[in-house]
């Protein structure tokens, strides 16, 4: 799906030149030199974590009767992490919406926090897609990037974007449970467990996952088709059936459940809503039990760890009944 339609590259040159110049050099549109003239989108929406990617869109143009782009770079103030590139393509969208691409130069060379791509082809025109993989090292942090042109008279003109904010949240995705088997979740590693590994870290073990097929006693009700559960390793014996737990294994989780939060980076980019950082804080936990029984597809969880070191939104991307098994997608943040 796509967010933006961006600029087809003999528009560029219109989209950048057609309003008046400007003696301010503002980031709510192009800004110019000389000559030169450069805009940017930055197409991400929603949080950005640790793993995740950063699109942007850098548009340059100069007049074909005053000369050509020789390069463009961008600069970001923390590295990125493996995958970050500049295209050496521009990018247009086609007159059936479809991105085609012309090859302007050689693929992106980069050294530290810079890559840069050198034009080969005579172009007036261009706009480069560049996707930033965020690094580990700018948790919690703010980057900020420059993005530049330069042209064949020796004018070089730069934007910058940002800051950005890099969120505190960790996530790990499609995470395989089985019941009996890789049945223990922790929050703290944000990993799933056998019995065995279990027992290794029993400190460390929030949930347990299983499937059933009975009826279970909720208050002075007797409750139908337990189905796939996740439940605190102290959680009540009723909610545990035969299952017999590692050695060490007893902290008591807290679990919300929720019915219909689809997050869109734990849902594999389906729907349009975010768990963000603002949110861990704002649940409130209080009267709150330690399991979660009947659990079924697209459903989830807010969980908060016993020391309240960590909350966790947790979310069930597909359960299996023939197999009593399931996987999950999880976002952590750690409380202060």
């Amino acid at each position: 799906m796509k967010f933006y339609k961006i600029f087809h590259v003999i528009g560029i040159a219109v989209l950048l030149f057609s309003t008046a110049c400007s003696d301010d050099l503002t980031k709510d549109g192009p800004i110019r030199g000389k000559d030169l003239a450069n805009d940017c989108l930055f197409r991400t929406l929603g949080p950005l974590i640790v793993g995740t990617e950063m699109e942007f869109v850098y548009a340059m143009a100069i007049p074909r009767d005053k000369g050509k782009i020789v390069s463009a770079s961008v600069e970001v103030t923390i590295a990125g992490a493996e995958g970050t590139y500049m295209e050496h393509r521009s990018a247009y969208t086609s007159a059936t919406g479809q991105d085609a691409w012309v090859t302007i130069g050689n693929p992106c060379v980069t050294t530290g926090g810079k890559t840069e791509v050198t034009f080969t082809r005579d172009t007036c025109a261009a706009a480069l897609r560049y996707y930033y993989q965020i690094p580990p090292e700018a948790k919690g942090k703010q980057v900020k990037f420059t993005f530049t042109a330069k042209a064949s008279t020796g004018e070089s003109l730069s934007y910058p974007m940002g800051a950005y904010n890099i969120s505190n949240m960790d996530m790990k995705l499609r995470l395989d449970v089985s019941d009996g088997e890789n049945c223990y979740i922790s929050i703290a590693d944000m990993a799933v467990y056998n019995a065995s590994e279990a027992a290794s870290n029993g400190s460390k073990i929030d949930l347990v996952y299983l499937y059933r097929i009975m009826n279970v006693v909720e208050g002075t009700a007797t409750q139908n088709a337990f189905g796939h559960a996740f439940v605190a390793p102290a959680c009540d014996a009723q909610f545990r059936p035969d299952v017999t737990l590692p050695s060490g294994v007893s902290n008591n989780t807290l679990i919300r459940k929720v019915y219909a939060l689809r997050d869109r980076h734990l849902a594999d980019f389906q729907y349009g809503v975010y768990v963000d950082d603002i949110d861990f804080p704002a649940i409130k936990f209080e009267n709150m039990p330690n399991y979660a029984i009947r659990m079924a597809n697209e459903y989830g969880m807010w969980v908060e760890t016993q020391d309240r070191k960590y909350r966790a939104y947790i979310y069930i991307n597909s359960i299996n009944n023939s197999a009593g098994s399931a996987v999950i997608s999880m976002k952590r943040y750690a409380m202060n």
